[in-house]
């Protein structure tokens, strides 16, 4: 199931449907982007398209994909670094100064906030670095870190299509945030935006972030984003091409195909990993003993972004935390298994996609002297799944509509 997830936000199956129809613009066609599936989307541009382009995009170390035209540089993720940082500055560069007859096209994905790092005026490569570390502990959601991310950025928050104007920009969005609201992928470089800079001022003192002093005046002074009335984002169209609820779909036909009742909880499940693990574990205890929301075999399918409050000094991540929970909460409950992974293959900021439980979980762990709680207790997931040999390893899958849960009761 989790395959076929995956499979279901391919680019390659994804992108052609939504490219503009010929004829071609009479101008240049230029391609940019930012995600950890911006490189196989440019990918699949270069496939799909009858005619000249060039371009720009930058992704994560490691999920490059082979393009002629379109140039393809990695950079640093979850942390923003300095080789983002300058690919940033090129692509609105390579934008700004186009004119009517031309067109961009933009792909953007998860991930894409922070490889599309440009700075606002005033604000540092290294404050914006801090202030992602401490939102990443925070346990915020990756609603308000966009909200905060695009209140900071010269790029994101609307800007890359303001600069573009008055070319024509045509987004392509592979959503990897719960909701699928076009101004929060990657932080809606080509969005507008309804938010304010007093909103991102109020989430990091709301997550007892440290603002840097050039920070603070900056979100005290700043005009804000692009909004919906900014007369450069006339000749915008932006296309969600793949999200959560497409990959549960494919997930839930292959169980009907196995015989296997599917139950599609939400494809927005946010909070706490833990307290969501807790969730999907009291939910597999009412199938097994008043076969609701439906008898067994059934499976239990849930996407969306959870948060972790990092208290520990373990190696996370989100997905394992999420299973840790469930695995103590059931405590051998038999016949319930369960997956969850990041559908791009990292959970965290390991190279791990997530990991796999079952009603013998804890009772192996016991024997390999390995304590679930307290692998909990410090977020340390990813060391207990390694212990038991559990994890799931993907390599990067080149696309990412966040994160996939299977909890299957036989």
């Amino acid at each position: 199931m989790f395959d076929a997830a995956v499979a279901a936000a391919d680019p390659l199956q994804r992108v052609a449907e939504f490219l503009p129809r010929p004829p071609p613009p009479p101008g240049r066609v230029v391609v940019v982007g930012a995600g950890k599936a911006s490189a196989r989307m440019a990918q699949a541009v270069e496939q799909a398209w009858d005619g000249p382009l060039s371009g720009l995009v930058v992704t994560r170390y490691g999920h490059e994909a082979p393009c002629s035209h379109v140039e393809i540089v990695p950079a640093a993720h979850p942390v923003p670094d300095a080789a983002g940082e300058h690919t940033a500055r090129r692509i609105l560069e390579l934008v700004s100064g186009l004119g009517v007859d031309d067109l961009v096209l933009a792909l953007f994905s998860g991930g894409g906030s922070a490889l599309l790092t440009l700075p606002a005026p005033g604000i540092t490569l290294a404050d914006k670095q801090a202030i992602t570390t401490a939102l990443l502990r925070s346990g915020a959601s990756i609603g308000t870190m966009n909200l905060v991310r695009k209140h900071l950025s010269a790029i994101k928050g609307g800007r890359l299509a303001a600069a573009a104007f008055p070319a024509a920009t045509v987004g392509l969005l592979i959503s990897d945030v719960p909701g699928d609201d076009p101004a929060d992928i990657a932080s809606g470089p080509t969005v507008p935006q309804a938010s304010t800079p007093a909103q991102a001022l109020a989430v990091l003192a709301a997550h007892g972030v440290p603002v840097p002093p050039a920070v603070r005046a900056h979100l005290e002074r700043a005009p804000g984003c692009p909004g919906a009335d900014d007369p450069r984002m006339v000749r915008v169209t932006n296309h969600v091409i793949a999200a959560s609820q497409q990959s549960l779909q494919a997930a839930a036909a292959l169980a009907r195909r196995a015989g296997v009742t599917p139950v599609i909880l939400s494809d927005s499940l946010e909070g706490e990993a833990r307290e969501v693990g807790i969730m999907l574990a009291g939910i597999a205890r009412q199938v097994r003993r008043h076969r609701q929301p439906a008898p067994a075999p059934c499976v239990l399918l849930s996407g969306g972004e959870t948060t972790v409050t990092v208290r520990g000094t373990g190696r996370g991540g989100r997905n394992v935390e999420l299973l840790l929970a469930l695995a103590l909460a059931l405590r051998g409950v038999p016949q319930v298994h369960a997956i969850a992974c990041d559908t791009d293959g990292v959970d965290g900021i390991e190279e791990v996609a997530g990991a796999l439980v079952g009603p013998d979980t804890l009772e192996r762990a016991e024997r390999l002297g390995v304590s679930a709680a307290a692998a909990l207790a410090n977020n340390d997931g990813h060391g207990f799944f390694a212990a038991l040999g559990d994890q799931v390893v993907t390599g990067p899958t080149l696309t990412n509509v966040n994160d996939f849960r299977a909890v299957l009761i036989t």
